[in-house]
């Protein structure tokens, strides 16, 4: 039996059986290249959810982090706002006793400004427009609401102490003197609240003021040159000196 048939049968198939193998080697390596590329494809997207992920736990962590800061901002303003309430309470309470002093204060601001009228009525008539305009003043100035309490009590205390300066000042000044046809040009004098004097330009006539009588009466020429010396004293054209000026007993007791 020769065996070279065999061998030669054996190619033959082996030949002839090449295309068949072939065929699935290149759909076994197409296959593997598909799946390689949705290897690729799905590690990219995994890639991409992976920093999808990180990202949104990046955006998680802040978010977290803000939620505790406005927790913590919250909790400021709830004491802020706690604070503010009890500030505002006290200030409730302040107005209230303003409110309070107010009516207590202002009937006796209005007393205060009566009394003084009534002082400035009975008391020598010297300067007596500008005292009536301070008084007139305050009389106006009571019931406005855009001027403060305090500024009108000062501003009573104020017209009281300028009162109260009258009584301890020397004063000379030039007005007029009402008479039975008009008035005269004359030199007043104010010796505190005790004399007022009057002097007639030329110097020949002299007078005061007599409370009780609610008149002027005229001095003697007596007067004349100590009364034209005070005069130059008050008005500060002559030295301070002792002079010797009428005092009437009516005067010194209606000052008392």
């Amino acid at each position: 039996m020769n065996p070279y048939p065999v061998r030669s049968l054996v190619a033959a198939m082996l030949l002839s059986s090449a295309p068949l193998l072939a065929a699935p080697l290149d759909a076994a390596l197409d296959e593997s290249q598909r799946l390689a590329a949705e290897a690729k494809s799905s590690q990219a997207r995994i890639e991409q959810l992976d920093d999808a992920s990180r990202e949104m736990l990046t955006d998680y962590r802040n978010a977290i982090q803000q939620a505790e800061a406005l927790r913590g901002y919250n909790a400021q303003l709830k004491e802020l706002v706690a604070a503010q309430g009890k500030e505002l309470s006290g200030y409730q309470v302040q107005l209230d006793g303003i409110e309070r002093t107010q009516e207590a204060v202002a009937p006796q601001m209005r007393r205060m400004v009566e009394v003084l009228g009534e002082f400035i009525a009975a008391d020598l008539p010297f300067l007596p427009d500008e005292r009536q305009d301070r008084l007139a003043q305050l009389q106006d100035l009571l019931p406005r609401a855009d001027v403060s309490l305090a500024e009108k009590y000062r501003r009573i205390l104020e017209a009281y102490q300028v009162e109260s300066d009258y009584g301890r000042t020397l004063e000379a000044w030039r007005g007029e003197l009402p008479v039975e046809d008009g008035t005269r040009s004359v030199e007043f004098l104010r010796l505190g609240r005790v004399m007022l004097y009057y002097q007639t330009l030329d110097g020949r006539e002299s007078g005061w003021w007599n409370p009780q009588a609610s008149a002027w009466q005229t001095l003697d020429g007596s007067a004349r040159r100590p009364l034209h010396q005070a005069i130059a004293i008050a008005r500060q054209e002559q030295a301070p000196a002792l002079l010797s000026l009428p005092v009437k007993a009516l005067s010194q007791e209606a000052a008392q």
